[in-house]
């Protein structure tokens, strides 16, 4: 597994490559890519922090796996690249940012331009094979990703962590609320989208917590391609 990470983040998150989890974890996903498709491809599997640097991180969002279908994952938790559908955990994250702040819905589901603004779309789990969600799961990406928002907590600059549904819920106790936020809610999947994440206003939220920390709102507008 090519291991290609800026160098910033590398100044945090170097060590954690020398470990032995991380030496097996390698290895399995290397094994993997061996026998079946894996997703994202190698070259995106480290883009959410190719995309938004440890420095720039004002929101991090936090998601539990990639996408397992083809052609979705491109290494931006809850992103797809331009042309393919938005999935249905999407299509309400923009139903709910079109609620909360009057945003249009736009016609692509490429959440890049958030990365670029400063919000760290992170996957606790960077790889999954094709077609099976979960499946790299508990192969060590959890603790991996895990010293990424230690490090993050460890900063002096104030972050707000966005945490959906009950698996990142659990990630708040990674985190000093004495310096920095947490916005939570249900999961945007239609299964509980319904349940708590209707109505939860994240977007506001975030932005008035930066605005707080006297830090630069985020514009969540994604535009159109089309």
């Amino acid at each position: 597994m090519r291991v290609d990470l800026p160098a910033d983040w590398n100044a945090v998150l170097g060590t954690e490559q020398t470990k032995p989890y991380f030496t097996r974890l390698a290895e399995f996903v290397d094994a993997e890519r061996a026998l079946t498709t894996v997703y994202p491809p190698e070259a995106d599997v480290f883009n959410a922090m190719k995309t938004t640097s440890f420095d720039s991180t004002s929101v991090l969002i936090l998601a539990q796996d990639p996408y397992h279908d083809d052609g979705q994952a491109h290494g931006l938790c809850f992103s797809v690249r331009p042309g393919v559908p938005p999935p249905p955990s999407l299509v309400n994250i923009f139903r709910e940012l079109n609620e909360d702040l009057g945003y249009k819905i736009p016609d692509n589901g490429c959440l890049t331009p958030w990365a670029e603004r400063g919000v760290l779309l992170l996957n606790a789990v960077l790889t999954v094979r094709a077609h099976q969600p979960n499946s790299h799961k508990g192969k060590g990406w959890e603790t991996f990703t895990d010293a990424a928002i230690r490090a993050l907590n460890a900063r002096a600059e104030p972050v707000v962590f966005v945490l959906w549904g009950a698996y990142a819920r659990k990630k708040a106790e990674l985190i000093d609320l004495s310096r920095h936020a947490i916005v939570e809610s249900a999961h945007p999947s239609p299964l509980s989208a319904r349940s708590g994440f209707f109505g939860s206003r994240p977007f506001s939220k975030v932005n008035a917590h930066l605005r707080q920390f006297g830090r630069r709102p985020i514009d969540w507008q994604i535009p159109n391609l089309g």
